[in-house]
């Protein structure tokens, strides 16, 4: 095992307040109605502009990157902190860190804004790296990103994990050949994962470690 990449909001950080926040601030300066918060989290782990497409029920370009940038008018000035790390999560990267093996973050949000979280959260140490997606939409396609990552890291895909709490990021590791867990810990339902066939689904991040070390084992 050369790597495992791991997805930032709904499987490190639990951002609900500060994306759903987000997206009533969005959405109100659009002069839509705006939904309560359970509403909303669907909208969490997708790329931002779908997302945002979606609730404004708008197929309009314009619009669309009008109701982005007043997103990310509230997000970036307050709603990325509005989070907090998932319990066990610390401890499953401290493991594995001194497992010796290479870790990174592999997000669709926007890369300068995941450097913040991690950075502000005091996950910096534990991670080779960190991949996001850049402004106009580039890398927020997990597959794109994934394959961008293996590429630049020179990594061998069979010989890499991806976890994640959504089906996009269980897409975008067999797009590209990697192995995938799926969480459930995030906002991603159990149905969802399962229809895309993970190696395996972890309940809580206790349960990362045991099938790492397993996948570690028989990558030797």
């Amino acid at each position: 095992m050369d790597a495992v990449l791991f997805d930032l909001d709904g499987t490190l950080t639990n951002p609900y307040i500060g994306i759903t926040s987000g997206f009533q601030h969005a959405l109100a300066k659009m002069g839509r109605d705006v939904p309560e918060r359970d509403v909303l989290k669907i909208y969490i782990g997708p790329p931002i502009e779908q997302g945002i497409a979606s609730a404004l029920g708008s197929d309009d370009p314009a619009e669309i990157e009008a109701a982005v940038k007043q997103y990310r008018s509230y997000y970036d000035a307050q709603g990325l902190f509005e989070n907090h790390i998932y319990d066990g999560i610390v401890e499953v990267l401290a493991a594995l860190t001194d497992m010796g093996v290479p870790l990174f973050v592999a997000t669709s949000k926007i890369e300068g804004a995941a450097r913040r979280i991690v950075t502000h959260f005091g996950l910096e140490p534990y991670f080779k790296e960190i991949y996001g997606s850049f402004a106009g939409g580039a890398r927020a396609d997990k597959g794109e990103l994934i394959k961008a990552l293996l590429e630049a890291e020179g990594l061998a895909s069979d010989r890499v994990v991806m976890i994640g709490d959504r089906k996009y990021d269980l897409i975008g590791a067999r797009k590209n050949k990697v192995t995938s867990i799926g969480v459930l810990w995030g906002f991603g339902t159990q149905d969802e994962l399962e229809q895309e066939e993970p190696a395996h689904l972890a309940a809580n991040p206790a349960e990362l470690l045991p099938v790492l070390r397993q996948f570690a084992a028989d990558a030797r």
